[in-house]
């Protein structure tokens, strides 16, 4: 910590580019860090190198940004922007197949359905039954949508700052000079809260888990005692769930408007 202060003193206030540099070789490991815990499948037109080095470009553009002289960890400030720097190459790569955003919004629309007409959340095998597909075919599914959800719902929730963004469960230290822009990141944060208090049990603590304590899937799986897959199909649930209910909301707020 008190080299990494050093460096800070350096580039902020003299522009020492080599401090820079040795700042952005101390954080490197956060790049991979996030690029991992998105669980993306490489694509034909982006691998794994490539998804990195997005996540470094964030990493430098949070360096260049950070300010150390305000009570935030610089972790804290840069993840959510290395995160957003990723989901602006995907994006731009139209990362996500017609037909696997279809599968998804067609997931959302019966788990909402079903959800409405049966006061409770459906099982694996109601939701199977509506969609018309096996118990094996509906967790296929899952596992096809589970990315493309959790992309759509990130991009839901984050407020796009000066290019980076604001994680989904965590505290917003740029906001506080703005007070128009805390409150909508507190009504964001109240919105996602109120949704993930409404999830099944075992949901919600999947993204407990993931999102607030920041484990892996394998290690979501121990504490849940199910398999790695099993895990990831609980928690693509719960985020189809999640952007479901959030962007009703924002329907309901446009049409309100």
């Amino acid at each position: 910590m008190a080299q990494t202060d050093g460096l800070w003193r350096r580039y902020k206030e003299k522009g020492d580019i080599e401090a820079r540099e040795r700042l952005i070789l101390a954080y490197a490991h956060l790049a991979k860090y996030v690029v991992d815990r998105m669980h993306l499948r490489p694509s034909a037109a982006m691998g794994c190198e490539d998804l990195v080095g997005h996540a470094v470009v964030g990493l430098i553009d949070a360096v260049q940004r950070f300010d150390p002289a305000r009570d935030v960890k610089f972790e804290t400030y840069a993840l959510p922007r290395i995160r957003g720097a990723v989901l602006d190459a995907i994006r731009g790569q139209d990362w996500i197949p017609r037909s696997v955003r279809s599968s998804e919004q067609e997931l959302r629309r019966v788990l909402a359905e079903l959800e409405g007409r049966l006061g409770r959340p459906p099982t694996d095998a109601e939701t199977a039954e509506m969609i018309g597909v096996g118990i094996d075919r509906l967790h296929e599914v899952l596992a096809d949508v589970g990315q493309a959800a959790m992309l759509s719902l990130e991009e839901l929730m984050l407020y796009g700052e000066e290019g980076g963004g604001q994680d989904i469960l965590s505290s917003a230290p740029d906001s506080a000079s703005d007070p128009i822009l805390a409150a909508e990141l507190e009504e964001r944060k109240q919105l996602l809260a109120d949704a993930v208090g409404r999830l099944p049990e075992r949901e919600r603590l999947v993204i407990s888990l993931y999102y607030k304590e920041g484990l892996t899937f394998k290690e979501i799986a121990q504490v849940l005692g199910v398999t790695e897959s099993r895990a990831c199909q609980l928690h693509s649930k719960a985020v189809v769930r999640l952007h479901g209910k959030l962007a009703r909301h924002a329907d309901l707020m446009l049409a309100a408007a």
